[in-house]
C-alpha cells in the first residue's frame, strides 16, 4: 500500500522527516553489553528447547578428589567467559531471569527503525477517538481512554517489559528453586561454591530465550493489546505505526479502513481492562498459580551424568553450557493443577478476545465494509502462530488456540441475541460469572444459566418486597390504637 490516510506512511516511502531523523538510532550491534560477534544467541546455548536452567547430578563422583589447580583453572575460564559477555550482559539484578540479556538482544532483534513523526501521533488520536465514539454504540461500557499515543518497537519493549516481568518471573523463580533444592546430596557438595554462577547463567539462559521473543514481537505488534495482555498504562491507547504500515502493504482493504479498525480494537480492549477492575491482576495471577505447581523430574540425572567425566567437565567450561541448556534433563513436569491453571488462563485470554471482536463488528459493521475481511485477516494472523503464540509457549507453556477465540466469539454472540448489551457485558463484573471452557464447548447451556440467574434474581426482589409489604401490614395490625384516628375527637373519644 503506498499510501496511507490519517498520516500513516508507509515503510521505505522515502519520506524526506522520517530519513532525516532516524539517523543512526538502534543499528544491529550497537548496543551496549550486545552481543560482540553480532549474533541471536551470545552463549552458545540451545535455546529452541524449553529447559530453563539447571544443575547436573555426579553419581559416585568425589569431589575430594578434585585437582586444586584444575579447579582455579576452571573458575579462570569462567570468570573469562562471563567477563566477554561485556557488563551488560552479567548484569541483570541477579534474579532468574537476566532481563538486562533480554533488553539487549531484543533490542539487537529490532535493529534500526523509523521514529515517530507528529502526524502519526495526530493521526492515532483521530482514528482512536472516531472508533471511540462509534464503541459507544456496541457496549455499555464507557471509554476508557485517557490518552493515544504512538510508539516505535522499542518504546514497546521498553514500556511493557514490567508486565513481562510479572509474567516471567514467577516462573523462573520457581524453576530455580525446585532445581537447587533437589539437586542429589553429592552434586549439591560440588556445586557449592558454584550455585550462584550456575544460577546466573540460567538467568542468562532464560533471558536470551525472552529477548528473541519479544524482539520478534517489538516488530510485528500493531497495538499494545494486540496479544490479549494490557501492555500500557491503565486509560492509554497505542498504535504502532511502522508495524501498522507493514501490515497493511500486504492488504487489499482502504487504509483509512484498517487504522479505524485497528484503533476500534485497542479502544475497545482499553474500555473493557478499564473497567472491568479485577481482569488485569488476574491475569497475572493465574499465571503465579501456574507457577506454584511447577516441578522437575529429576530421574534423568544419572543418563545424562553417566558419560560425563568430572575433570573434563572442569577443564572445559563449554560442557556446563551444555548441561545448563539441556531440555531433556530437567524437562519440567505438568500437574493436573497446572493443566488447569493453564486452561482457565487460555480461556480468559479466548473470552477477551472473543468480546473485543464481536464489540469491534458491531460498533463497525455498518460503517466499514471491511470490517468482515479485517476480523478474517487478525484470525488468520493468530492462527498461523506468529511471535505472540510462540511468547506464551517460551514463557509458561501456553498455546492461545485459535479454535478457542472463534468459540468465545460465538458465545458473546449469542449472549447478545438471548439477552442485551446491559446483560452480555454485565457477566464481567465478577469473574466466577464468566464462561469456562466447557461453556465456550456449549454456549446454549451458559445462556440457559445466564437467564435463569436473571429469573432467579427478579423473583429473589419481588419475594423480598412482597416480604416487606407483609411486615408493615403486620405492623399496622399489631400497633396499639394511640385513640389518633381521624374519627377520635380531642380526648380520644369517638365524636358522635
Amino acid at each position: 500500500m503506498s499510501d496511507l490516510p490519517f498520516g500513516f506512511s508507509a515503510s521505505g516511502n522515502g519520506d524526506d522527516d522520517r530519513d532525516k531523523n532516524s539517523g543512526d538510532q538502534n543499528k544491529p550491534g550497537d548496543n551496549p553489553g550486545g552481543n560482540p560477534g553480532g549474533g541471536a544467541n551470545p552463549f552458545g546455548f540451545n535455546v529452541g528447547g524449553q529447559g530453563l536452567g539447571g544443575g547436573q547430578g555426579f553419581g559416585d563422583f568425589d569431589p575430594s578428589n578434585l585437582d586444586p589447580n584444575m579447579l582455579g583453572q576452571m573458575f579462570s575460564q569462567l570468570g573469562s567467559m562471563f567477563s566477554g559477555m561485556g557488563a551488560g550482559m552479567a548484569g541483570g539484578g541477579g534474579g532468574p531471569v537476566n532481563y538486562q540479556v533480554a533488553m539487549n538482544l531484543a533490542r539487537q532483534q529490532i535493529g534500526s527503525f523509523t521514529p515517530i513523526l507528529d502526524k502519526e501521533i495526530s493521526a492515532s488520536a483521530d482514528a482512536v477517538r472516531l472508533a471511540d465514539v462509534w464503541l459507544d454504540d456496541a457496549t455499555t461500557f464507557p471509554s476508557g481512554v485517557t490518552q493515544t499515543v504512538a510508539w516505535t518497537p522499542v518504546q514497546w519493549l521498553e514500556e511493557s517489559m514490567d508486565t513481562w516481568k510479572g509474567l516471567c518471573n514467577p516462573v523462573a523463580e520457581q524453576l530455580a528453586r525446585t532445581w537447587q533444592d533437589n539437586l542429589p546430596a553429592e552434586a549439591a557438595q560440588f556445586a557449592g561454591p558454584m550455585l550462584g554462577m550456575l544460577t546466573q547463567m540460567s538467568g542468562m539462559a532464560f533471558g536470551t530465550q525472552l529477548g528473541q521473543g519479544l524482539g520478534q514481537l517489538a516488530k510485528e505488534v500493531l497495538t499494545s493489546t494486540d496479544i490479549g495482555l494490557p501492555l500500557a498504562p491503565e486509560g492509554i491507547a497505542v498504535l504502532l505505526p511502522e508495524a501498522i504500515a507493514k501490515f497493511a502493504e500486504g492488504l487489499e482493504q482502504p487504509g483509512q479502513e484498517i487504522i479505524v479498525f485497528l484503533a476500534a480494537r485497542e479502544a475497545a480492549h482499553v474500555r473493557l481492562f478499564t473497567h472491568v477492575g479485577w481482569l488485569r491482576q488476574r491475569l497475572l495471577a493465574t499465571v503465579e498459580e501456574y507457577a506454584r505447581g511447577i516441578s522437575i523430574d529429576f530421574s534423568g540425572i544419572t543418563d545424562a551424568t553417566s558419560n560425563i567425566d568430572p575433570t573434563e567437565l572442569l577443564s572445559d567450561p563449554s560442557k556446563i553450557e551444555e548441561l545448563i541448556s539441556s531440555s531433556t534433563s530437567f524437562e519440567p513436569t505438568t500437574t493436573p493443577e497446572q493443566k488447569a491453571a493453564l486452561g482457565r488462563l487460555e480461556t480468559l485470554l479466548a473470552l477477551i478476545e472473543g468480546w473485543v471482536e464481536q464489540v469491534v463488528t458491531r460498533a463497525l459493521g455498518d460503517r466499514i465494509p471491511s470490517t468482515g475481511a479485517l476480523t478474517e485477516t487478525i484470525r488468520r494472523r493468530r492462527a498461523s502462530g506468529g511471535p505472540a503464540e510462540q511468547t506464551f509457549a517460551t514463557l509458561v507453556g501456553l498455546e492461545l488456540r485459535p479454535r478457542k477465540v472463534r468459540e468465545a466469539s460465538e458465545l458473546w454472540r449469542r449472549v447478545l441475541e438471548a439477552t442485551d448489551l446491559s446483560t452480555r457485558d454485565g457477566v464481567w463484573a465478577h469473574p466466577d460469572l464468566l464462561p469456562d471452557s466447557d461453556d465456550l464447548d456449549n454456549p446454549a447451556a451458559f445462556i440457559d444459566r445466564l437467564l435463569h440467574k436473571d429469573t432467579d434474581l427478579d423473583d429473589a426482589i419481588a419475594q423480598l418486597e412482597k416480604s416487606l409489604a407483609e411486615q408493615d401490614d403486620s405492623d399496622t395490625r399489631d400497633r396499639p390504637d394511640t385513640g389518633d384516628g381521624p374519627d377520635s375527637g380531642p380526648s380520644g373519644q369517638s365524636g358522635s
